[in-house]
């Protein structure tokens, strides 16, 4: 068998992209969960990978890491290509799952050591304290992980995934069910990763991280339907916003909702955040609502607004097929 080190990479596309992928496809029983994703992801950026349970996000990122086969597509990932070349992608990829994946009955410090010794990491104790003190863990060493709190749990995690110094860090939701103040120090530290020049590719279900990544990629249904930066997804999207204060706005937000041409009424504080694809259907919706004494002033659409109209517009690869 020929050794790894042996085993030239694919040669980098020009603009140094980590991950190129071109119409990758995955099915289960006959359904396209992942349907022809394209992606394109450079070198030391933090690129965000949005859409709702269920839209293949998972499934795509097992399928860049080398844990499942594309049914269709190719391309590379860290040079090397998808389908050949796998088992090479896993030893230079950190992952971390949606779920706690670590020995809940071993410490902290064990937990890594285990990890340091599947990667046979040269100089194993100097290489696990370093790792616990950098993510602030050497204090809690001996801590089990089974005890930790969520938030230390996730450091934990994403300690495990440094340890061998990957090139590049795939994120699976990391921080659901995490504070706010552990939620901002885990993306402190993913930032600065970025600044040294790791890739990472994180998915999320929270606006607030959307907008801290360079670009952002939005899938539905295992179709790509948005990406670019945060400015462009919003520009693309030609949405129209409109910020509506009155009275008895619960009742004009569910008459809003079933107006012609208005994509989405949702409540802001107190005031409701109506889009539509059109100033004129904005004012026809409103129209007949007069008597709610009902103000309204244009505004920049949010990237939740983004999100919300793009999931109404989506096709659910679940329901069943029109007769």
């Amino acid at each position: 068998m020929t050794p790894p080190s042996a085993i030239a990479p694919a040669q980098p596309a020009e603009d140094d992209a980590i991950i190129d992928v071109r119409g990758l496809s995955k099915r289960y029983d006959g359904r396209l969960v992942v349907d022809h994703i394209d992606m394109r992801v450079l070198r030391g950026r933090i690129y965000g990978f949005l859409g709702p349970n269920g839209s293949g996000k998972t499934t795509t990122i097992r399928m860049l890491c080398g844990l499942l086969t594309p049914d269709e597509g190719q391309g590379s990932c860290l040079g090397f290509d998808l389908r050949t070349q796998s088992r090479l992608i896993k030893r230079e990829v950190g992952y971390m799952t949606q779920k706690f994946g670590l020995y809940e009955d071993l410490s902290i410090e064990e937990n890594l050591d285990f990890i340091a010794r599947i990667y046979a990491i040269a100089q194993r104790p100097a290489k696990v304290r370093a790792t616990l003190e950098r993510l602030g863990l050497y204090s809690r060493r001996t801590q089990l992980a089974g005890a930790l709190s969520g938030g230390w749990k996730q450091r934990l995690a994403l300690a495990a995934c440094l340890i061998h110094e990957p090139k590049l860090l795939l994120l699976d939701e990391p921080t659901a069910g995490v504070d706010p103040a552990a939620r901002r120090d885990f993306w402190d530290e993913i930032h600065d990763l970025a600044g040294a020049g790791m890739t990472v590719l994180v998915s999320t279900h929270y606006m607030d991280e959307a907008e801290r990544c360079h670009e952002l990629a939005y899938i539905a249904y295992g179709k790509l339907l948005a990406r670019g930066t945060v400015a462009q997804v919003i520009a693309n999207a030609r949405l129209i916003t409109w910020s509506v204060s009155g009275n008895n706005l619960n009742r004009v937000a569910h008459a809003l909702r079933a107006a012609p041409g208005i994509r989405t009424a949702a409540p802001f504080g107190a005031t409701l955040h109506v889009t539509a694809d059109s100033e004129a259907a904005l004012l026809a919706a409103l129209a007949p609502l007069q008597a709610d004494n009902l103000a309204y002033k244009a505004i920049e659409p949010s990237l939740e607004d983004v999100f919300i109209a793009l999931m109404q517009s989506a096709q659910d690869n679940y329901a069943p097929a029109a007769s």
